[in-house]
């Protein structure tokens, strides 16, 4: 992840090993209008959604 993002406005975010352990808002997005961070088991499946913004995170090969 790179650069400054929007907390929850994504439907879809493809992260890599690095980004373990799993946050959602991810450290990079602006907090500001963001639900509580929750942490997720993306290692279970390799995708997980998140239950309060419904962002589906996807884990790369």
């Amino acid at each position: 992840m790179s650069e400054n993002k929007q907390a929850c406005t994504q439907r879809r975010v493809d992260v890599s090993r690095s980004d373990l352990p799993l946050s959602c808002p991810l450290p990079d997005m602006t907090l500001w209008n963001a639900h509580p961070r929750v942490y997720l088991d993306i290692t279970t499946h390799g995708e997980v959604i998140c239950p309060y913004c419904s962002t589906l995170f996807v884990l790369k090969k």
